[in-house]
């Protein structure tokens, strides 16, 4: 897999930048893929330090983003973006994968 199978929107880079300054030197956004949720697999998101050697790394201005190779083929083709509307600010994943998805977002099934 290629770090092009997986896009950050810009608002979304903007946000994990942020994030990530709080967080001190070497910080990274993990963004995993679990079984669970109401739909069968939900979103996972962590601040982490350490990069595996395996991870695809996606890199737009200050927001780093790792992903690992389990977690890939789930998020084949998908836009990380984050939205501030009235329900409130959260990242959301533009999944082509998913059959279904929760209200919340941070659940599908495919």
């Amino acid at each position: 897999m290629t770090a092009a199978s997986v896009t950050i929107s810009e608002r979304a880079a903007r946000r994990i930048g942020e994030i990530l300054k709080t967080e001190g030197d070497g910080a990274m956004l993990r963004i995993s893929v679990e079984g669970g949720g109401c739909s069968g697999f939900q979103y996972k998101f962590d601040v982490e330090r350490a990069q595996a050697e395996d991870d695809l790394v996606i890199a737009r201005d200050s927001a780093v983003v790792l992903v690992d190779p389990a977690s890939v083929p789930f998020l084949a083709g998908s836009e990380v973006d984050f939205v501030d509307d009235l329900i409130g600010a959260s990242f959301r994943v533009v999944n082509p994968n998913a059959t279904a998805s929760c209200g919340c977002g941070t659940s599908f099934s495919i």
